[in-house]
C-alpha cells in the first residue's frame, strides 16, 4: 500500500504517526510537503491509494485534498471534514443541526452588529476568529467597554480573519475541558486539559490528565464526528451541570502529550484507520 503524507511542518505528532506508518509491513509512505506542491490539475495521480492530511496550513490542506478528492484518491480527513472544521462557525452549524449541545452563538459581518450580538448574548462572552487553532485571537469579553476596544483593534488591524465575527457564549469550566480522540466509529480515549488560566490548550501550557470514557462522553464525541463527517478527529468539550457541550471539532488534531496520559497508542489507532481507508 502506497500512503500519500501530506505536511508542513513535521511537528512531534507528525514524527509519530509517519513512524508508525513507515514500520507497518507492505506499507510505502510517499511525503508530500505542500510548501513544495505543484498539481497538475490535467492529469490525475495514481501513485498512491490514500492520502494522510496532515499539514497545519489550512488553506493549502483544502485545494490540495479536493484535488486527490476529485482525482479518486480517498482522503484521510476527507474535503467535507476538513472544510467544515476549518470554520467555528460552519462547526457550530453541523452540531446544532445534528441536535449536539453546543455553547449559544453569533455570526456578525460588521463592527456594529457584532456590537449588538454581544450585548444581546450578554457578558462575559467569547470572540474567536472564524477560523484557526492553539486559542490564538481568542478574547473573553467582560463588558461593553471591552467589547468596543476589541472591536476597534479587528476593524483596524482589518485581513480576512477580522472580518467575520464568531461569537460564543462563555461557559464557565472550572480550570479545565475535555479534549476526546475520536478514529472512524471509536472514541479511542480522551484527556482533561486544566489550567488555572480560562484558556486550557496544552499548547498554551495546559496540563493533560486522562478522562475516563463514559457512555455520555463515547456517545457525544461518536455523535460529533459523524455531524463533521467522520474521519480522525479532536471534540472539545466543556462540563456543565446539564451535561456535555461541544466547543469545538479539530480535523488535524495534535496527540502527543495524550498518548501517555491515556495509555492509548494514538498514533497506532491513527495509522490502522488511514490503512482500512486505503483498502476501501
Amino acid at each position: 500500500m502506497k500512503i500519500g503524507f501530506l505536511h508542513s511542518l513535521m511537528r512531534k505528532d507528525e514524527i509519530l504517526l509517519l513512524k508508525t506508518l513507515t514500520c507497518r509491513p507492505g506499507v510505502e509512505v510517499i511525503r508530500l510537503d505542500d510548501r513544495a506542491c505543484v498539481l497538475t490539475l490535467q492529469e490525475s495521480p495514481v501513485w498512491c491509494d490514500v492520502i494522510c492530511a496532515r499539514s497545519v496550513s489550512q488553506s493549502r490542506t483544502r485545494y490540495a485534498v479536493k484535488f486527490f478528492q476529485e482525482c479518486g484518491i480517498p482522503t484521510v480527513n476527507t474535503y467535507e471534514t476538513i472544510s467544515t472544521c476549518g470554520s467555528k462557525a460552519f462547526t457550530s452549524m453541523a452540531l446544532i443541526r445534528a441536535g449536539i449541545p453546543a455553547p449559544a452563538c453569533f455570526l456578525a459581518f460588521s463592527p456594529e452588529s457584532a456590537l449588538s450580538a454581544m450585548d444581546t448574548l450578554g457578558y462575559p462572552c467569547v470572540v474567536k476568529p472564524d477560523g484557526g487553532s492553539w486559542g490564538r485571537l481568542i478574547a473573553k469579553i467582560n463588558d461593553r467597554d471591552a467589547a468596543e476596544s476589541i472591536i476597534e483593534h479587528k476593524k483596524i488591524l482589518g485581513g480576512y480573519e477580522h472580518a467575520v465575527f464568531y461569537i460564543q457564549e462563555y461557559i464557565p469550566k472550572g480550570g479545565r475541558d475535555i479534549r476526546s480522540f475520536v478514529v472512524g466509529d471509536e472514541c479511542i480515549g480522551a484527556i482533561y486539559r486544566t489550567s488555572s488560566h480560562w484558556i486550557t490548550n496544552t499548547s498554551r501550557g495546559g496540563s493533560a490528565v486522562n478522562c475516563p470514557i463514559t457512555p455520555h462522553l463515547r456517545d457525544i464525541s461518536l455523535a460529533s464526528a459523524q455531524a463533521v463527517g467522520g474521519g480522525i478527529l479532536g471534540i472539545d468539550l466543556f462540563e456543565t451541570e446539564g451535561g456535555l457541550v461541544v466547543n469545538e471539532v479539530n480535523s488535524v488534531t495534535e496527540f502527543k502529550n495524550s498518548i501517555q496520559v491515556t495509555g492509548v497508542d494514538i498514533p497506532g489507532k491513527m495509522a490502522d484507520y488511514i490503512m482500512e481507508v486505503g483498502r476501501q
